[in-house]
């Protein structure tokens, strides 16, 4: 398998909440609820990085989509990574996600290994880390 991932896709339980945390909140692009008009089809996409795009989409449609029973929710099944360029932007990222409504989970601090680093989980418990890497370059 190449790597080609483009979309990562999110659970939610109410798009519209969801749609205003990550777009008025944290001021990510996108151009709303699309899909409306299709059974198990509303959907909602943000446009993260050259190539990638976040998506979220009700939990119900992807047990749907994906003939999966739907299942109890855990923030720990992962986290998703956002690598900003110094530790005052962490703080600045963190403060961002607290006003939108965030549950700050581990305030920004120093890590064990060099960098700096804090998480959030949204509206829907999914869980954010957002992290300065001293050894990783930041592309704008």
């Amino acid at each position: 398998m190449k790597p080609r991932i483009s979309v990562l896709t999110l659970g939610v339980d109410d798009l519209e909440r969801s749609l205003k945390f990550y777009q008025d909140g944290l001021g990510l692009p996108t151009q709303g609820i699309v899909g409306k008009e299709f059974e198990h089809g509303a959907v909602a996409f943000f446009d993260l990085q050259a190539g990638l795009k976040l998506a979220i989409w009700n939990r119900q449609n992807i047990a749907h989509e994906a003939k999966v029973n739907q299942t109890a929710t855990s923030p720990t099944e992962f986290t998703i990574g956002h690598n900003v360029g110094s530790k005052e932007e962490v703080d600045m990222v963190i403060e961002q996600a607290k006003k939108a409504g965030a549950v700050i989970t581990d305030p920004a601090h120093d890590t064990f290994w060099g960098g700096y680093s804090g998480h959030f989980q949204d509206p829907d418990g999914h869980l954010w880390e957002v992290v300065w890497n001293p050894h990783w370059e930041v592309v704008e």
